[in-house]
């Protein structure tokens, strides 16, 4: 099979299911979004920390596929001519949003309380997480803006949000982990 197949030449592509839509519409937007995650989410996992940070992060990017799948489906291409689901054995559920709270909680018990907006930076880590948020919560925008034209499973956009809470107490952790500077931001008098 051949990476380039010259279909997408005229500036369409298809989702699952075949329906060509053109490379700038939303559902194309939100799930290239969530694909962009994924790789800076990869870009944190390459960085040296402890190793079940890594496996949270490689359940996440498991995670994000199953999302960016979600989003390239039409709810009219859900189910297949035979009658079978075309996600047959994916989707989000409560767990991996549980997973994520948890996740969160246990960080935080070893947190100081924050009492502070924080800048990100102090260390390239950190500052990987802080990205990876920020491209986090615009999925989530893209995807709450396609909500509103087409279905989404609720559950995704839940994801998500949750995921962007757990990227920004993931870059405290490994701030105190790695002993980096964590700057307050200090607003003009």
């Amino acid at each position: 099979m051949k990476v380039y197949t010259k279909t997408g030449d005229k500036g369409t592509t298809a989702l699952f299911g075949g329906t060509r839509v053109p490379k700038d519409h939303i559902r194309i937007d939100s799930y290239g979004t969530v694909d962009e995650l994924n790789s800076y989410i990869g870009l944190i996992r390459d960085q040296e920390m402890d190793a079940h940070y890594k496996s949270i992060l490689i359940e996440i990017q498991d995670r994000l596929f199953t999302v960016g799948a979600i989003l390239a489906t039409p709810v009219e291409k859900e189910v297949l001519k035979n009658g079978e689901l075309r996600l047959k054995n994916l989707g989000i559920v409560p767990s991996d949003i549980e997973l994520l709270e948890n996740q969160i909680d246990a960080m935080e018990e070893t947190l100081p309380q924050m009492t502070h907006f924080v800048l990100p930076g102090g260390h390239q880590t950190v500052s990987y997480c802080h990205i990876a948020r920020c491209v986090c919560r615009r999925a989530e925008r893209l995807a709450v803006h396609l909500s509103h034209n087409e279905t989404v499973p609720e559950i995704a956009i839940q994801y998500l949000n949750r995921l962007s809470d757990y990227l920004f107490v993931l870059a405290r952790k490994l701030s105190s982990d790695l002993k980096a500077e964590e700057v307050k931001w200090i607003p003009r008098k």
